[in-house]
């Protein structure tokens, strides 16, 4: 069954600054679109830190600063459409978000081969992966939320 927050009809767009977030085991990319909700553009990595809560204090502190009005989590679904470890990951990030956000609203947004897209990308204007990752983190965060923009014009 479909996550009823993925589908483009699951929240009417309201005008204001979102954040995309992709979350990975080591880094957490960030992108941020403009109020009218047209173009993604990348922000920042932050250093994930599951033992304790500088990611989440880092992220919070970038909803308060950009005057985000909601946040889209990257939901890194398998190809056969099920959640994974790297979902439940996710999932649990962007709850624990939520809770400290509030009531700023947090999304989901399927994120599979936002990543590899954005390697390639990366790639293709002549960039190491290795100088890369910090970028890839964030052109993987512009990803998901440039997809969950677009899904909803």
């Amino acid at each position: 069954m479909p996550d009823p927050q993925s589908r483009p009809d699951a929240a009417p767009r309201t005008r204001g600054r979102l954040l995309g977030i992709d979350v990975g085991s080591v880094r957490i990319g960030v992108a941020v679109c403009d109020p009218d909700g047209i173009l993604a553009t990348p922000v920042e990595t932050v250093r994930r830190t599951p033992s304790r809560t500088d990611d989440l204090d880092r992220i919070a502190a970038l909803v308060a600063e950009y005057e985000a009005v909601g946040v889209v989590v990257g939901l890194p679904k398998t190809l056969k459409n099920t959640a994974g470890t790297a979902a439940e990951t996710a999932r649990a990030f962007g709850d624990r978000l939520a809770s400290r956000i509030d009531p700023v609203a947090v999304q989901w947004h399927d994120e599979r081969f936002t990543t590899v897209t954005a390697q390639q990308a990366l790639h293709a204007s002549g960039r190491t992966v290795k100088s890369s990752r910090a970028v890839i983190d964030q052109a993987a965060a512009v990803a998901i939320l440039q997809g969950w923009l677009d899904a909803r014009r």
